[in-house]
């Protein structure tokens, strides 16, 4: 029996190695059943070449995985992401084509949330100003942060309140926050049950103190930070963005920035990676810009790589994956849905 075929962009620093040497962690899952096509590609009309014939697709960089890639796939059943965000596939296309789509929605949820407490803790301490005071007036940095509020007491509000968000509403209650959330796919219990207080949006935005994005982007979420938004924010807000850039609407940041209509910004992702030299961010005092590191330790990328593998070997076998970012696809589709079992008791004990 032939192995099914799994296209993979081609890294852009590929080494001197093998394909097996080079997705061996894939392969963990995939070896037994699916072989790796390495898709040398540098844009759309390329890679929908490339990936015609695949069974499956891995993806979590690179190309975008639009409406020309997806109508050119004839035998592809599962596109495998390697993050917890999935714009980089067109999921409506996806679906319409009977194509299942996973992705890894708690790899590095706490990560990514010690990034988020980290940008805030940045900016409570003022830490830009602190560094360049340490070098230029070292007695002039206790009078300013003489006028900081303590953090205690402090309200953090959660756009969102999924994996990460729930991570970060832990760290934040630690440092005696109180944390409210907006997220009108949660139930109100359910937010209520993490000690969190559910609220609108507006309600946030109005009584937070510091705001953490948590949104995966898309069409409801667009924008969803923009000039009407910062008019309803305290003067001495700040907002925390370790989700995704175009969730902001980065030039009204900057004019509310710059107008002290908000305080500050910590900002782990922007509308433009990497962004131009000249962006005003760069040179405000109240704004912590990191290079989109949230999720980057030593275990993200090899378990990243490992799950996506099991994922796509799963639906490959002909079962659901565990996280189907789709679901109604699974309808339409030739998968057996399963329950997972302890790995010390076999399925009929």
């Amino acid at each position: 029996m032939s192995k099914s075929k799994v296209g993979i962009q081609l890294p852009r620093q590929a080494r001197n190695q093998t394909v097996e040497e080079r997705f061996s962690l894939e392969l963990e899952a995939l070896s037994p059943l699916a072989e790796i096509v390495e898709i040398r590609a540098d844009n759309p009309a390329e890679f929908a070449a490339g990936v015609s014939e695949v069974d499956a697709i891995i993806t979590s960089w690179g190309l975008r995985i639009d409406t020309q890639v997806i109508d050119a796939l004839q035998n592809c059943v599962v596109i495998g992401v390697g993050s917890v965000g999935v714009d980089m596939v067109d999921i409506e296309a996806a679906t319409k084509a009977g194509i299942v789509v996973t992705n890894v929605p708690d790899v590095f949820i706490e990560e990514v949330a010690d990034h988020a407490m980290m940008l805030l803790l940045d900016m409570a301490r003022r830490t830009p100003a602190m560094v360049r005071l340490a070098r230029e007036d070292w007695y002039a940095a206790r009078p300013l942060l003489s006028k900081v509020p303590r953090l205690l007491g402090q309200t953090l509000g959660l756009y969102a309140f999924g994996n990460v968000a729930r991570c970060t509403a832990r760290r934040a209650q630690a440092f005696g926050m109180r944390v409210l959330a907006y997220d009108p796919y949660v139930s109100e219990l359910e937010i209520s049950a993490a000690g969190v207080e559910p609220v609108s949006f507006p309600e946030l935005l109005e009584r937070s103190d510091y705001v953490s994005i948590h949104a995966p982007h898309n069409e409801e979420t667009h924008h969803a930070f923009a000039a009407s938004a910062f008019a309803r924010m305290k003067p001495s807000a700040v907002v925390i963005n370790t989700a995704r850039g175009p969730l902001i609407d980065e030039a009204a940041l900057i004019a509310a920035l710059s107008a002290g209509e908000i305080a500050g910004a910590g900002l782990d992702v922007l509308e433009q990676e990497p962004p131009e030299p000249d962006n005003p961010l760069f040179d405000m005092e109240n704004v912590v810009l990191t290079p989109h590191v949230a999720s980057a330790t030593t275990r993200m990328r090899p378990e990243t790589r490992r799950r996506v593998g099991r994922e796509v070997a799963l639906v490959l076998r002909g079962r659901w994956p565990m996280s189907c970012v789709n679901p109604t696809v699974l309808p339409r589709v030739e998968l057996e849905r399963w329950q997972p079992y302890p790995m010390n008791r076999g399925p009929n004990r």
